[in-house]
């Protein structure tokens, strides 16, 4: 294999860990098959892209670039989301302080409006997608995207530092159609502290 080949991060938790708020079916499922499979598919693509490359076969090149896209935010997206999330013994469900608290009441007014504000974005979202937090750099101030599919939040220039995960995978086995309960009760397991490094490394 070509030495880009990425690999499924360690999950920094039990697959039991999220309860009550995700279930372990859910959390074994979303990991172990679906995150699998957009690495796997990641790797493939690049594998073939790479040989394209070799052979100068642009048209091969760009015939590749929706299947890097798709798996590569998928890959990139879930290993954001485990990090982002904690067991309620684990400060999971804390609210934020120091920077990302302050720029929050800056930027939305309160944690509340905040909070309704990237919960109704969420819920919003036709199909499949993500809900984000990011941090805009050039204006540094944080805003509030969504973005379909897999697609990454770095294509809108934003840096992401919390996100929403509302694939009907990521909920149906608990929460049926009901996808505001799932978005809503997420609260419970965000892990701020995380948020406020990735806030960090972005430089604000």
């Amino acid at each position: 294999m070509h030495q880009t080949t990425h690999q499924l991060p360690d999950l920094p938790y039990d697959f039991n860990a999220l309860e009550p708020v995700i279930s372990t079916e859910i959390m074994e499922l979303h990991y172990s098959k679906h995150h699998k499979v957009y690495v796997t598919n990641l790797n493939a693509a690049l594998e073939k892209y790479h040989e394209a490359e070799t052979k100068n076969d642009i048209s091969q090149m760009i015939s590749l670039q929706a299947a890097i896209k798709f798996n590569g935010g998928g890959h990139i997206n879930h290993s954001i989301f485990w990090t982002i999330l904690a067991p309620l013994s684990k400060g999971g469900g804390e609210g934020p302080k120091g920077d990302v608290a302050k720029l929050i009441d800056r930027d939305f007014g309160s944690f509340a409006q905040f909070q309704e504000k990237l919960t109704n974005a969420s819920i919003a979202i036709q199909g499949s997608g993500w809900g984000w937090l990011g941090y805009n750099k050039g204006f540094k101030r944080l805003e509030i995207a969504t973005c379909v599919n897999q697609d990454p939040l770095s294509s809108q220039g934003l840096v992401p530092l919390l996100g929403i995960d509302v694939w009907e995978h990521a909920y149906y086995l608990q929460y049926k159609n009901v996808r505001a309960d799932y978005v809503k009760a997420l609260w419970k397991i965000f892990d701020w502290r995380q948020v406020e490094e990735r806030l960090l490394k972005a430089g604000a």
